[in-house]
């Protein structure tokens, strides 16, 4: 028989995936990935709300939540007693074990997280820099420049995503991390940068002539040779109809 254990579920899905399944394609393509989680991270929840009030109070009396009954499911998992001593202070009374959060001990308990964190990711050779080199391009040797800040500041950050804000800024403290210093200026984007303020036009545009723009359209169609033909001087010359409009209103005044 199993014993209870707590996992953390994700799920990765796309648009279109499929699973070949033998000689069958199965639709949906979702990939859940299973990891066992440290029940304290969802108990850490439950013992600062109560740490508030400052007392001990039996477990079954803090892990409460109307939104989320099952959350006593909690209380049923193995080894969680032993575990608790990690972020609370423990008292016993008439056979009875009575609670309180400390903060102090789970700093403590969370800096062990950050540091078998980092473990982790030197052992899988991770990179974590600032500057951020793909390993498809780079063996895993030339890839070295990450400091010991990198993998403490990486560490934390993936710590903090199961913990409160408060509590991840405390965690910070404690490692004595610095603040993180700006980062380089991105080049220029060769995309337009949209925003919600109304757009300005530089230039006044109603100050151009009318004529000036038909003028400018109409020699935008004109042939090379219809151009040097506009730029002779023609004064004194008739023009083409003068020849032609008399005579023939002679002609329709014979008839």
């Amino acid at each position: 028989m199993c014993l209870p254990q707590l996992f953390e579920i994700k799920v990765f899905k796309e648009k279109h995936h499929s699973w070949f399944i033998n000689q069958s394609v199965q639709s949906g393509g979702l990939l859940h990935f299973a990891t066992p989680m440290d029940p304290l991270f969802l108990l850490l929840h439950y013992l600062i709300k109560a740490g508030k009030q400052g007392k001990f109070q039996p477990l079954d009396q803090v892990v409460v939540d109307d939104m989320f009954p099952n959350c006593i499911l909690l209380l049923k998992l193995p080894e969680l007693e032993k575990s608790l001593r990690h972020v609370t202070e423990e008292k016993e009374i008439g056979k009875k074990k009575y609670y309180k959060y400390s903060k102090e001990k789970t700093l403590k308990w969370l800096e062990k997280k950050v540091n078998q964190t980092m473990a982790a990711l030197k052992t899988n050779h991770i990179n974590v820099g600032a500057r951020v080199q793909s390993a498809a391009f780079f063996g895993r040797h030339q890839i070295s420049g990450d400091k010991e800040e990198d993998y403490i500041r990486y560490a934390h950050g993936l710590i903090s995503d199961y913990i409160p804000k408060e509590l991840s800024d405390d965690l910070s403290k404690y490692l004595k991390l610095p603040e993180p210093s700006a980062s380089l200026p991105n080049p220029p984007s060769k995309k337009v940068k949209l925003s919600d303020e109304p757009v300005e036009a530089r230039e006044d545009y109603t100050k151009f002539n009318t004529k000036d723009l038909k003028t400018e359209k109409k020699n935008s169609k004109m042939t090379a040779a219809q151009k040097a033909l506009a730029k002779v001087d023609k004064t004194g010359m008739k023009s083409i109809d003068s020849f032609f409009g008399a005579k023939n209103k002679k002609k329709v005044g014979k008839i």
